[in-house]
């Protein structure tokens, strides 16, 4: 058994589980993370894909009564149903476009010099927005109608570049159409759990021939180090958000993108 391989696969878990719920970007953080201690993990991308669906699985734990009601709401109509409806609405051009426009981007943009100026770029727009945003008109997610839904959609959509970070998008997206603060991250959590399933699927069934009984040592330390970091993470931003808001996620972009940048200079 190769120890330092699972030590790595460890911390690429952990940074996984922090990361990915928060506004700072985890494919970012993983890029650069894998490129600094030379993490190459097993063939293919079916190690990126198991963390995240250990991510997946903490959001999916801490929403699910959630999840349930929604899910019996289908029978009849009511608020549950237009919940539902709304969300499938702000998950429409995220698998739209990402289907279209995934193999390009890639191809030429998984490198770390386009996240560290994404991730400057992004703190610097939510440092902006955080001071000019509304003042909050909705203040729960069932307030949010179907055209805040795709407008949120469209600003997920834009997390396909790497280093923008899914849910910084979607939060911003919505404090920018007067979303209170605690109502955008949870909303930006819960479209999470069908956008990264869906991506998720179509990534495990591309890589369905990398799969190797070798590798499920790493695979699993990932995994169950991304569930239990997020679960932890998704429950502190809940808890904090309001209170503290989004700017010093911005700062910490604009400081580890601006390191970063050095750092692959000077090599």
């Amino acid at each position: 058994m190769d120890f330092a391989a699972l030590a790595s696969a460890l911390l690429m878990g952990i940074v996984e589980g922090v990361t990915e719920f928060l506004p700072i970007s985890s494919t970012g953080h993983l890029i650069l993370l894998g490129d600094l201690i030379g993490f190459q993990g097993p063939p293919g991308k079916v190690f990126e894909i198991a963390i995240q669906l250990g991510a997946i699985f903490a959001v999916i734990w801490v929403y699910r009564d959630l999840l349930i009601r929604l899910l019996r709401g289908l029978r009849e109509p009511g608020l549950e149903r237009f919940y539902l409806i709304n969300l499938l609405i702000a998950f429409l051009p995220a698998m739209v476009l990402g289907a279209t426009l995934h193999g390009p981007i890639t191809r030429l943009l998984f490198n770390p010099w386009v996240v560290c100026c994404a991730l400057i770029l992004g703190g610097i727009a939510i440092i902006l927005i955080e001071r000019m945003r509304p003042v909050a008109s909705i203040r729960s997610v069932p307030e949010i109608g179907p055209l805040a839904a795709l407008l949120v959609g469209f600003a997920q959509a834009l997390a396909m570049i790497p280093g923008t970070s899914r849910s910084g998008a979607t939060i911003i997206g919505a404090l920018v159409i007067g979303v209170e603060r605690r109502t955008a991250a949870e909303f930006s959590f819960i479209l999470a759990i069908p956008t990264m399933l869906a991506a998720t699927a179509y990534s495990l069934f591309k890589a369905r021939h990398e799969l190797d009984i070798s590798s499920f040592g790493e695979i699993g330390v990932g995994f169950v180090a991304a569930f239990v970091v997020a679960l932890l993470t998704v429950r502190a931003v809940l808890a904090v958000i309001g209170r503290i808001g989004f700017s010093p996620f911005g700062w910490y972009r604009i400081a580890l993108g601006t390191v970063m940048l050095v750092v692959l200079a000077l090599r």
